[in-house]
């Protein structure tokens, strides 16, 4: 059963889009971080859960319309399902590293209105993040984020695309968002940033995840 979409209160916030990086749920491509804890299968079953949530998150947050960008494509029957049931549109993610597939989503639907991009793995993001970056973007901001409790982000939406914030860059590490940070600044970009989330990375957040789940407030 499809999720029901949440009427925005503010009609404008309509004009901004969610777009969400994927991997297919497939053992030994997904969530292979925590392979040594829940072995390849159960990794695997984890980004089914967790991608489901982040799309039907999106969708509750009553914003534009929600895209899925997948890989290695659009194929796979988990993200056929999703479109056809949670109403998403389903792309499938260029080649090049983290940073080159970030700034085509923002480039390819940029020219639609403000774009807010997000992961699979933070479970702590909600729909009520969603509507407040999706508000400062509307309130003039060129860039918002989420940053994660480990040094990267889990948000990022942009009003139109910014190449310099992703080219180039080393992922997967503590310093990301501080020079994500420096490169903003160099760009003279209006940034809004909100308290950092946690997200699901690495064997010991499993620890963190189970509670959550035993009592998300």
């Amino acid at each position: 059963m499809a999720t029901v979409r949440a009427t925005p209160s503010n009609p404008a916030l309509s004009r901004v889009q969610v777009a969400i990086l994927a991997k297919a749920p497939i053992a030994g491509l997904a969530k292979t971080r925590l392979i040594p804890a829940l072995g390849a299968a159960g990794a695997a079953r984890l980004q089914r859960q967790f991608t489901r949530d982040a799309v039907r998150t999106a969708r509750a947050a009553g914003l534009g319309p929600v895209t899925l960008w997948c890989t290695p494509d659009i194929r796979h029957r988990f993200f056929r399902a999703l479109a056809r049931f949670e109403g998403v549109r389903c792309l499938t993610q260029p080649s090049g590293d983290l940073g080159e597939r970030m700034h085509t989503a923002f480039r390819l639907q940029c020219v639609e209105g403000p774009t807010l991009l997000i992961g699979t793995d933070c479970p702590a993001l909600q729909p009520r993040h969603l509507r407040e970056a999706a508000q400062a973007l509307l309130a003039g901001h060129d860039a918002v984020f989420y940053p994660a409790e480990d040094g990267g982000y889990v948000l990022v939406g942009l009003r139109r695309p910014q190449p310099a914030l992703f080219e180039r860059m080393t992922w997967s590490t503590s310093a990301v968002m501080n020079d994500t940070r420096a490169r903003a600044q160099a760009q003279r970009l209006a940034v809004r940033e909100f308290d950092p989330l946690w997200d699901v990375d690495l064997p010991d957040d499993l620890t963190r995840l189970r509670a959550w789940v035993a009592d998300p407030a």
